[in-house]
């Protein structure tokens, strides 16, 4: 199931981001930094009463501003509040209430979305009091006093928040539907990839019920088996202020890779591959999901027998850290190679869900220590005890071992790889937990 996404948004200088870094904590340290991916830190995962979500920080909104930088902010932050579930609106106790705050709160209302109103800076709320409950004529409800920078009231606030998330497992009926999120930059085609598999799939397009979060869940049915795919265009890109309309790209990035199963990741074949589609890709592989990479307009580009080939290679020293992603060569347009979509998407799906036995397992991982010793540092060397797998999508293996600190992350990528060459699973991440045992335990 999905994450909720909060969203936090205010006027600019309220102390967004320090309540965004404050909720999220230690947990900024789950969004690593793969080789070939740059972070920005606009999204985090954080968890409360056994509740995972999903934070958004937004740029400060400024209703009536005509400066072409605080405009676009808003856009985005209309974005970010089109994809929440609950949002935040954030004040400022010390600036007090202004004229801007009635009018974000009058956007707010509009948006038909829980807004839970948390008044910041709030460091002795004795002292304050009058000024928090001085928030009540924004109309919102009961205001919820917090101080960021002490992490004080973070408490009652997410105890608000858990409050309008959806429940979990609401219906004992799951949907089994494979899902499938339709990303990359605009203008690369992800609209025409649908229409393309619409029309040839002669299908009704339906609305999926809860899934208006600003994307397009469209069923798909395809030699009669039916797919969710999560259009997530719409983003166009306006003036030049490229880099913060991509952000808020991300977000909706994020939003769509978290309904779904595999991702397809759209890449212009006029432009080539790019750092911003590896952002795009690396939300994508960071949450396990299946991984297809589809070069679109191949019809456009003037090819010779190597021009395959050397995509390919422009590809895998971008995306370095996805080498299992299937790889296509489409054109939306013409319909050409779109049908192979659906192979690579049941054999993803295959390798999601494989499970291979633990004494397998085990044959490979010996032979894998012989092949090449396991790190030493200090005289004490890396004995790895055991491995086993517990679960899929994607799949995850744990292994035994008697330290952690000296299973250095070059040699659980040599693990992966020989796991990797035993069986395949191509299009998917695997995953590989890390566990102590003493000697004496074996």
């Amino acid at each position: 199931m999905s994450k909720p996404i909060v969203a936090i948004v205010g006027r600019p200088n309220v102390g967004k981001s320090t309540l965004f870094n404050a909720l999220a904590g230690e947990q900024l340290s789950i969004v690593k930094d793969y080789p070939g991916i740059t972070r920005d830190r606009l999204y985090a995962d954080a968890t409360w009463l056994d509740r995972s979500f999903t934070i958004i920080d937004t740029g400060g909104i400024e209703p009536d501003s005509s400066d072409t930088i605080l405009k676009s902010m808003r856009e985005q932050a209309e974005i970010a509040i089109d994809t929440a579930d609950v949002i935040v609106f954030l004040v400022d106790v010390r600036q007090g209430l202004v004229d801007a705050d009635f009018k974000v709160a009058d956007m707010l209302r509009r948006s038909q979305k829980p807004v839970v109103l948390t008044v910041n800076k709030v460091d002795n709320f004795k002292q304050l009091e009058a000024d928090v409950y001085e928030f009540y004529n924004l109309g919102l409800g009961d205001p919820i006093a917090v101080s960021s920078s002490n992490k004080q009231g973070f408490g009652e606030l997410l105890d608000e928040l858990v409050k309008y998330f959806p429940a979990e497992e609401e219906t004992g009926d799951e949907d089994e539907r494979p899902r499938i999120a339709v990303v990359g930059k605009p203008n690369v085609g992800k609209s025409s990839l649908i229409n393309r598999l619409l029309g040839e799939n002669r299908c009704i397009v339906s609305d999926v019920a809860g899934t208006t979060r600003d994307s397009i869940d469209t069923i798909v049915e395809h030699d009669g088996k039916e797919y969710i795919f999560v259009d997530t265009a719409g983003l166009r890109r306006k003036n030049k202020i490229k880099e913060d309309l991509e952000k808020y790209m991300i977000v909706r990035t994020v939003s769509a890779v978290e309904k779904s199963d595999i991702v397809i990741l759209m890449i212009d074949a006029t432009e080539g591959i790019t750092e911003q589609d590896a952002k795009i890709v690396g939300i994508a592989h960071e949450r396990g999901r299946g991984i297809i990479i589809a070069v679109n307009k191949w019809d456009a580009i003037e090819k010779d027998d190597k021009t395959m080939y050397k995509f390919r290679d422009k590809i895998a020293q971008t995306l370095s850290f996805i080498p299992y992603a299937e790889i296509l060569y489409i054109s939306a347009a013409t319909g050409q190679r779109v049908n192979k979509i659906f192979e690579s998407i049941e054999v993803v799906i295959q390798n999601q869900n494989l499970r291979v036995k633990t004494g397998v397992l085990n044959e490979i991982l010996a032979e894998a220590v012989v092949l090449q010793q396991p790190p030493t540092d200090k005289g004490k060397r890396l004995k790895l005890y055991y491995i086993t797998q517990v679960s899929v999508k994607p799949p995850t293996f744990v292994i035994f071992c008697n330290d952690k600190e000296l299973f250095h992350f070059s040699y659980q990528r040599y693990i992966e790889n020989k796991i990797r060459e035993a069986f395949g699973f191509s299009g998917t991440s695997i995953r590989i937990l890390i566990r102590e045992r003493s000697e004496k335990e074996q």
